[in-house]
């Protein structure tokens, strides 16, 4: 195991359910060389057994202004159980404000957004944001809190025993692969910026969802971290059977992790599907965004020496 990974690897252990919690930050990313996708490797995504044709997420004809702004308009849009959607767009676009209506922490103006077969509109916001996961950058934790007690806040608020709180928080600390004795009682500035997205990931799962939401999870992360915690989080994704909903401006990262990529600009949803899919749209902003991951393998292979370890 290298040592990014065991900075950062998560390990097999916990039970496969799903459900909490709050909100978010955003930031650039760590530059990856790709090179394209394998034959076949989007259909094993999409094929994947932990997929289904039941919809966890739907939006339909969506609209939330701040005034006269549409940060989100008109936007239709299907997340089917089990699947990884990624949503990408630049600063602005709308995808962090179409992310926020999923869990009412902004309520739409016009519309209609289920989860999991329920109109949003009927479901309280609190019970709601408690039964889906929210991952931040950076974590988002409470900097009063420990470590467990930030994992563990939720099923505190649901009224679970004591017991079986602490129970939870050494299953998930097992999980992503936090040592119990050493970090358990630590404050979150005591923490890296690996270990600090670790617990937000651990405290999002801690009330089992089966939908995580995730605003620029891993934005803040130095590369080698960054690379290693997406590829763990996909593992666990797939893992878990849970569903997965990431905001990123980068093009790259969401071509490596989703199982599928809706592109947002100007409030608009302007395609949707997988790379290849995507790679036939007559959306001039849709290529550009699929050409920079091309472009910045090209000036990495001018500026690498052939045959070096790298």
């Amino acid at each position: 195991m290298s040592a990014a990974k065991c900075e950062t690897g998560w390990g097999d252990s916990l039970s496969t359910e799903a459900v909490p919690e709050w909100t978010d930050y955003p930031t650039p990313l760590a530059l990856r060389a790709i090179d394209p996708p394998p034959p076949g490797e989007h259909k094993r995504k999409e094929s994947s057994p932990t997929m289904s044709s039941k919809l966890a997420i739907s939006y339909q004809h969506v609209t939330k202004r701040f005034g006269s702004l549409a940060a989100v308009d008109n936007v239709s849009l299907d997340i089917a159980a089990g699947e990884f959607v990624a949503i990408v767009g630049g600063s602005g676009s709308g995808k962090t404000t179409l992310l926020r209506l999923a869990n009412r922490l902004i309520e739409a103006d016009s519309g209609t957004i289920t989860v999991e077969g329920e109109d949003v509109r009927n479901v309280d916001p609190v019970a709601l944001r408690r039964r889906v996961g929210y991952v931040f950058q950076s974590g988002g934790l409470f900097p009063h809190l420990s470590v467990a007690d930030n994992i563990g806040i939720t099923p505190k608020l649901l009224g679970e025993p004591a017991a079986a709180v602490a129970g939870r928080v050494d299953e998930l600390l097992e999980l992503v692969q936090l040592d119990r004795a050493t970090h358990r009682d630590r404050l979150p500035e005591a923490l890296s910026g690996g270990e600090r997205q670790r617990v937000g990931v651990a405290r999002a799962l801690a009330a089992r969802p089966r939908i995580v939401l995730m605003d620029e999870p891993f934005g803040a992360l130095d590369p080698l971290t960054r690379d290693a915690l997406g590829d763990d989080y996909r593992a666990l994704h797939r893992k878990l059977g849970l569903t997965t909903v990431m905001i990123t401006h980068d093009m790259t990262e969401a071509i490596l992790l989703a199982d599928r990529i809706a592109v947002m600009r100007g409030g608009r949803l302007l395609a949707q599907g997988t790379a290849a899919e995507l790679s036939s749209s007559s959306d001039e902003y849709v290529l550009e965004l699929l050409r920079t991951p091309r472009r910045q393998v090209e000036r990495l292979n001018a500026l690498l020496p052939m045959g070096g370890a790298a």
